[in-house]
């Protein structure tokens, strides 16, 4: 190949090039000039065709015209995609100024928002909240709250044992009982929240792994007004202005023992699912402290009274966002989940 030629087709290439707008067709010049069948790649193998001073020019002009169509092609190349850069901005233009779209953040499960709510009220009334080990002994779980031996509840088909001494918590009253027996004989107004475990069959409304609340309050001259009055409160702040009512019960740590009930407010007619067409929905059980708890800590029981409430976390939740089943709240369901986070709680 003659230089003459090279040149010629140079000077035509480098007019191309700089006209050209497409990837594509600037991909073909690319590998037409610097391919390993190019045309410089050509040249080059002609060199040897020359001698002494004439190849040296060669050579030197090959590469001056090589580096010319590189510079001419990287210079394309940058502005074609500079011009698909503007071309994509331009159709899919937004405003920089706007807030950025954030990613949707997590939340608190339902059971942790009601449990807050309730904390929060109790927490007004001035309850201070504690907290107790999960794996538990049989005294502080039966023993030293008047719950005997040959109770149901120390049976295997009740109570998940580890051994013959520990067991998994049936109820937060376990907690109860252990900050009694720190409290020397002292007032005390303690709330307590957390899991329990309960031999059940689990089905669409029992598990063998709930939440629980309990509360109490031990002080001189503490009645069955004070319980009645606080559980009226709890049952208002919670469910809204319902009638309340009280039922006579029996829990072996209180004496005497009461169901709270509310009004129910979802009845639309037959086969209501909250109240079971009663007109009524059990949110709570409480009850004046028993007076061999009381002695069990070292408490005068004609001196010092006191009144203790508790009622079923995961019960709850069903109820306030009107749930007809408890297990679908526990599946961890992201679906249901992200549909109770979008609507408050609802009154039952």
């Amino acid at each position: 190949m003659k230089f003459s030629e090279l040149e010629n087709m140079a000077e035509g290439a480098v007019e191309a090039i700089a006209e050209l707008t497409d990837a594509e067709e600037l991909e073909k010049y690319r590998v037409k000039w610097l391919g390993g069948k190019g045309l410089v790649r050509r040249a080059r193998a002609s060199i040897k065709q020359y001698e002494g001073e004439r190849r040296i020019e060669f050579a030197r002009n090959v590469n001056r015209v090589a580096e010319e169509i590189t510079h001419v092609l990287a210079e394309a190349t940058e502005r074609i995609a500079a011009e698909a850069t503007a071309r994509r901005i331009a159709e899919d233009w937004i405003d920089p100024s706007l807030p950025s779209t954030a990613p949707q953040r997590g939340a608190l499960h339902p059971v942790r928002m009601v449990e807050l709510r309730c904390l929060e009220i109790l927490s007004r009334l001035g309850f201070e909240q504690a907290e107790g080990p999960e794996v538990e002994t049989d005294y502080f779980n039966f023993d030293a709250l008047n719950i005997p031996r040959d109770h149901p509840a120390r049976d295997m088909q009740d109570t998940f044992w580890v051994d013959g001494e520990r067991l998994l918590r049936t109820h937060t009253t376990s907690v109860q009982a252990r900050v009694l027996a720190g409290a020397a004989g002292k007032p005390v107004k303690v709330v307590v929240a957390g899991r329990v475990y309960r031999n059940e069959a689990v089905d669409a409304t029992h598990l063998a792994m709930f939440h629980q609340l309990d509360g109490f309050w031990l002080d001189r001259g503490l009645t069955f007004a004070h319980l009645k009055g606080v559980a009226v409160h709890l049952a208002r702040e919670l469910y809204g202005e319902r009638r309340v009512r009280l039922k006579p019960k029996s829990y072996p740590y209180t004496e005497p023992s009461v169901g709270i009930d509310v009004e129910c407010g979802l009845c639309g007619g037959d086969g209501c699912l909250a109240c079971h067409d009663s007109g009524w929905v059990t949110i709570m059980g409480a009850g004046m402290v028993h007076r061999n708890v009381l002695m069990e800590f070292g408490y005068d029981p004609d001196e010092i009274s006191g009144f203790a409430f508790g009622w079923g976390l995961s019960r709850m939740t069903t109820q306030m966002y009107g749930l007809s089943r408890l297990r679908p709240i526990y599946r961890g369901d992201l679906r249901l989940l992200r549909a109770l986070n979008r609507r408050p709680a609802l009154c039952v």
